[in-house]
């Protein structure tokens, strides 16, 4: 039986969560030259996010917590609702590599998809701790877990909570993920592991996503019918067509009742270039808590702009930016590093 079958779904991430998974940031190799900038904001995202929800994160040992808890201390964040949990990882990916939690809303009940994982088409080796995560957590909380055994990474796929899954052609489809499966069979996959009717697909990401074109810099969902999509102004950019085919492409598809989306546009900051690389900093890789929509902003012309409009895309919270132009050199920013636990 599948979770589908067993009355078990992904939620929307606007919806109540319990709490917010991250693996604690330990990778030089990930922020070459420049991990220990990116602590303080990493900490600032914690405080705010624990501020609604619990906060659960993955460490390696003790050592690593106590470090995590100094600079978690130096920004006054409430402890009461951050928890450790003895998992080691390879990288700080959660969106990624952590628990998909479905739940089951007429029993009360959670359940885990640990789907496979290879470091986004096996770029990043090792990956053997992160692709495990899941497994423990559902073993730490005594709940079922299914293995669907293909690859498939948080950061590629965006739910309404009707029934919608939203992602991309140039990441699912890509040889370096599931090479065996078409079109087809990975949307059986996504039905039957995350609990959706109706699959809509975009085709290319951004530029420096070495994701291979995750939807969440791209396309999100800001309540059931609507979505936020990046946009580039500047013509001589090299996002700017991708983009507009982007855009166009959206104002073809239709929800799973038949109507079109509500299409609300987000500009892109200027480039962010660091060692002659573009790095792929979007204001759409926002994380959306219980209390706070989290922005990344990059000390850009654009950020209050984007501000603005996820402000008003989100009345019922705070929407609030951190500066992440130090972390984006890691090639991901908030919402790649947390994956949520909905409330069931």
């Amino acid at each position: 039986m599948t979770p589908k079958k067993l009355g078990y779904h992904f939620p929307a991430e606007f919806a109540p969560h319990t709490a917010t998974w991250l693996s604690w940031p330990h990778k030089e190799a990930s922020w070459p030259g420049k991990i220990d900038s990116i602590f303080p904001v990493y900490a600032q995202f914690i405080k705010l996010v624990a501020e609604g929800e619990k906060v659960n994160i993955n460490v390696a040992d003790e050592k690593m917590k106590q470090f995590a808890v100094s600079h978690l201390e130096k920004v006054g964040a409430d402890f009461k609702n951050i928890d450790f949990f003895f998992h080691p990882t390879n990288d700080a990916w959660c969106r990624d590599h952590g628990p998909a939690f479905l739940i089951n809303p007429t029993e009360k009940k959670k359940m885990i998809v640990d789907w496979g994982y290879n470091a986004w088409g096996g770029k990043y080796p090792p990956f053997d701790l992160d692709d495990v995560i899941p497994t423990l957590i559902a073993k730490q909380y005594n709940i079922p877990v299914v293995h669907p055994g293909i690859v498939m990474e948080g950061g590629s796929v965006e739910f309404n909570g009707k029934g919608t899954l939203l992602t991309t052609r140039a990441c699912l489809l890509n040889p370096n993920r599931n090479p065996h499966l078409n079109q087809s069979q990975i949307e059986e996959y996504l039905i039957n592991y995350y609990g959706v009717n109706h699959i809509l697909w975009l085709g290319d990401g951004i530029i420096g996503d070495d994701t291979d074109g995750h939807i969440d810099d791209l396309t999100r969902f800001v309540n059931s019918d609507t979505v936020v999509t990046i946009v580039e102004e500047n013509k001589g950019d090299e996002n700017y067509e991708i983009l507009q085919d982007n855009l166009k492409e959206l104002k073809t598809l239709r929800l799973e009742d038949g109507k079109p989306l509500n299409i609300i546009e987000l500009p892109m900051p200027s480039p962010v270039v660091y060692e002659d690389q573009r790095l792929p900093a979007s204001y759409a890789n926002f994380y959306i808590a219980n209390k706070y929509v989290v922005v990344p902003t990059f000390r850009d012309k654009n950020d209050d702009r984007a501000l603005t409009i996820l402000q008003a895309c989100f009345p019922d919270r705070k929407v609030v930016g951190l500066d992440s132009t130090d972390i984006i050199w890691g090639l991901g920013s908030f919402h790649c590093l947390s994956q949520q636990e909905p409330a069931a």
